[in-house]
């Protein structure tokens, strides 16, 4: 079967466990996913439906001859496998999670537009001195004689967020087969609504 889902962020609630802690988690709404295609080392998932007149003939075709489905999947992704390859047209369900794995989430973290180098990067800043202006600006930036250049990879002001971001060694608390539900710990990256792929750890991290 495959090691992960497409799904969708809901938001974010708590959850009260046996021994009555409140736990913060996140709601995933979690598949259920068709398998479109098995490729070496991958299994190709779609997830949610677009309209006949939003598809294009490609993806129309597509869908239909490679699982026999009479829409077009909203969002495809290739996925790892994990034990038994499925096959074209299967589905696959949040079952496939278990209460206290360990799994990580992929998704488009939040876009902050152009921001500077201490909301960016958290600098430290300037001197918070009377008649200062050097506050939030990050001062020198390279050395003047040798190389006399800025070096690549300089942390410096820029575009914030917008980008493909994994967060790992996320815990699952609950599940919810009925609904589709994945309630994980923590927080995941993007904004409600946003689209996100849940995989199976597949070793340590930097939280285990």
């Amino acid at each position: 079967m495959t090691a992960g889902l497409i799904g969708r962020k809901v938001g974010m609630t708590r959850v009260f466990v046996d021994d009555g802690s409140s736990v913060p988690v996140t709601v995933i709404e979690a598949g259920p996913c068709r398998v479109l295609q098995v490729r070496e080392g991958g299994v190709q998932l779609g997830f949610g439906q677009k309209r006949k007149n939003r598809a294009s003939k490609a993806e129309l075709g597509h869908a239909q001859k490679a699982a026999g489905l009479d829409a077009a999947p909203s969002v495809v992704r290739t996925l790892p496998v994990a034990g038994d390859s499925p096959k074209p047209g299967d589905t696959v369900t949040v079952d496939i999670f278990a209460a206290g794995e360990t799994v990580k989430v992929t998704g488009q973290s939040k876009g902050r537009g152009f921001q500077g180098l201490v909301h960016r990067y958290g600098a430290g800043g300037g001197p918070a001195s009377h008649g200062n202006t050097r506050h939030r600006k990050p001062g020198s930036i390279s050395p003047g004689t040798d190389p006399s250049r800025v070096i690549k990879g300089k942390r410096m002001p820029g575009h914030m967020g917008d980008r493909r971001h994994t967060e790992v060694g996320l815990t699952v608390v609950r599940i919810d087969a009925d609904k589709n539900l994945l309630f994980v710990r923590g927080a995941i990256p993007g904004a409600k609504n946003g689209i996100v792929t849940v995989a199976k750890q597949g070793g340590g991290s930097r939280h285990a």
